[in-house]
């Protein structure tokens, strides 16, 4: 690793990597509603006076934990997406350890969309989104977003913040690549 001195700017990645990013920070609240489902089940635990049993206070108790981590780690998985293309392939990061994660070669892309407005609604709500007749999609946020159409036919939409130049950098992969294969 090497360090920079601070007059000096890291320098920038390599021309043929593209990065892109998009966050919902309205998804912090719904991790914050987890975080209390599960203070609310080591509360019952610790510091109940229920005399109708132990088996209706351990399922309480089990259930608003399990519940809060469900909220809690599944709202965190999807507060960012983080999208790379490089001269092979298209990546997709989800959240802060990266996973749920996709790669998805350039020679499995047929063509690359700009679409204005994607929205939770329209694929069922946040996260990783699957419906029959629209494809796949990694919705994290309202707004812009890039659709891929893959040559088995399938599409894959992500909304990542500026859209536009993420699919001029794949259509010019897409024609780059099909130049050299002629050749």
């Amino acid at each position: 690793m090497r360090d920079f001195p601070r007059d000096e700017t890291r320098p920038a990645l390599p021309a043929e990597t593209w990065t892109g990013r998009a966050t919902n920070r309205a998804q912090w609240l719904l991790a914050l509603g987890g975080c209390a489902f599960m203070a609310l089940g080591i509360e019952l635990a610790v510091d109940s006076a229920w005399t109708s049993g132990v088996a209706p206070l351990a399922m309480a108790v089990v259930g608003c934990i399990a519940a809060g981590l469900l909220v809690l780690f599944g709202t965190l998985a999807f507060v960012h997406v983080a999208v790379k293309v490089d001269k092979d392939c298209l990546e997709v990061r989800c959240g802060h350890i990266g996973l749920p994660r996709r790669r998805i070669p350039l020679s499995q892309i047929v063509g690359a969309e700009f679409v204005a407005r994607v929205t939770p609604r329209q694929w069922g709500g946040w996260g990783y989104r699957w419906r029959p007749h629209q494809g796949t999609a990694v919705v994290v946020r309202r707004g812009e977003g890039v659709m891929l159409r893959l040559g088995d036919g399938h599409t894959f939409t992500i909304t990542v913040d500026n859209a536009e130049a993420a699919v001029r950098v794949i259509t010019d992969r897409l024609r780059s690549g099909a130049a050299g294969a002629a050749h």
